[in-house]
């Protein structure tokens, strides 16, 4: 039912070993002012926010950029997202700040939602791939926001993991992801509110385009635009000769490639709930979905059920890929159950999952 909590049924032979990182810390008075001296020394930390756990860099320093895309192992075209914690912060950063945007911030910062504007000549190209744009947003996380009020700095941070792999929602995920010499402070918030990453909204545009769906419903941010109106993406590709949507090479916002949100383990997703498709894939499989079908769970190794309603599923849809991805010994495959009849078309934060699960199905590049 709605609002219902993920469950995981795993057979005895499958176990997880949990880690402990001494780079994980309460996000203390304490924490917080090592926080702020790594980052003036251009040094990076992660942190937590309402979509995923960010990784923290002076986005002023190309230096500390730098060291972004090398920990990640993120193509240098890929833009990052900047975390500022407020609106006037943003004036500084950016060329002009349009009527649209105005609107927006108000109704949605802080927030999940991130605005493509036009770049100062002050902030290094390197933050958004040579682009004349930049992306930014207000995170509405306790965490971040006091980060960012005691560093005074404006954060470049996209997701606290390993390029193209499951963003992290949890201060564990991130430990287990990137390197202590890259990263050697976790602040550790909890689980992210909402699971995915933010919306991303491209203002440059007449009228505004949608580049990433995201925890933001279109329809309010239709309603706030008004008359303005809103173009819409296509969604990813399904296969490695479908058409792309976007340029790969050269996005506007992160998000965009075609594979991305992956776990090591290959994912599938279901083209219905018969049971040819699944026993069509390797053994041991593990098996994703917000029902039970034991005629399908019978053939599955482990099982994680998610909830029902788009946010709660959507909460935990990475931390239960992590799950999958971790459980020993391996698994071979990770299939996915067709997302609720009709609601992905209709329900805005279902298109929003249905893009994640798309581009985390996509073959590896």
């Amino acid at each position: 039912m709605p609002g219902s909590r993920a469950q995981t049924i795993l057979p005895r032979a499958a176990s997880r070993t949990p880690t402990m990182d001494t780079r994980i810390q309460a996000a203390d008075e304490a924490a917080l002012l090592q926080a702020s001296r790594l980052l003036h020394a251009d040094q990076l930390v992660a942190f937590p926010t309402e979509t995923v756990y960010g990784l923290g860099g002076n986005a002023l320093s190309t230096r500390a950029i730098d060291r972004i895309y090398a920990a990640k192992g993120r193509p240098r075209f890929n833009p990052l997202i900047v975390h500022i914690p407020e609106v006037a912060a943003a004036l500084d950063l950016v060329t002009d700040w349009p009527d649209a945007a105005v609107q927006l911030a108000q109704r949605f910062w802080p927030g999940p939602l991130t605005l493509v504007l036009r770049r100062a000549p002050s902030v290094p190209d390197a933050v958004s791939a040579g682009r004349p744009t930049l992306a930014l947003r207000v995170p509405h996380h306790p965490v971040a926001l006091r980060l960012l009020a005691a560093c005074g700095l404006p954060l470049a941070a996209p997701s606290a993991n390993r390029s193209q792999g499951i963003s992290p929602t949890r201060a564990e995920h991130v430990a287990a992801s990137l390197r202590a010499a890259d990263v050697p402070l976790i602040l550790d918030g909890g689980p992210c509110q909402h699971g995915i990453e933010s919306t991303v909204l491209d203002l440059t545009s007449s009228p505004p385009r949608l580049l990433r769906p995201g925890a933001i419903p279109l329809l309010l941010l239709r309603q706030t635009l008004a008359e303005r109106g809103l173009a819409v993406a296509a969604p990813p590709p399904v296969s490695d000769d479908a058409p792309l949507a976007i340029n790969e090479s050269d996005p506007a916002s992160p998000g965009q490639q075609r594979r991305h949100y992956a776990p090591r383990t290959p994912l599938t997703l279901l083209p219905s709930f018969d049971e040819d498709a699944l026993l069509a894939l390797p053994a041991p499989r593990g098996l994703l979905g917000h029902l039970d079908v034991p005629a399908l769970s019978a053939h599955c190794a482990v099982v994680e059920r998610l909830p029902d309603d788009a946010p709660g599923y959507a909460a935990d849809l990475y931390a239960a890929l992590h799950r999958l991805d971790d459980v020993t010994p391996r698994l071979a495959s990770i299939a996915v159950l067709p997302l609720p009849y009709g609601r992905a078309q209709t329900d805005d934060l279902w298109q929003a999952i249905r893009d994640r699960l798309l581009r985390a199905a996509a073959p590896p590049t």
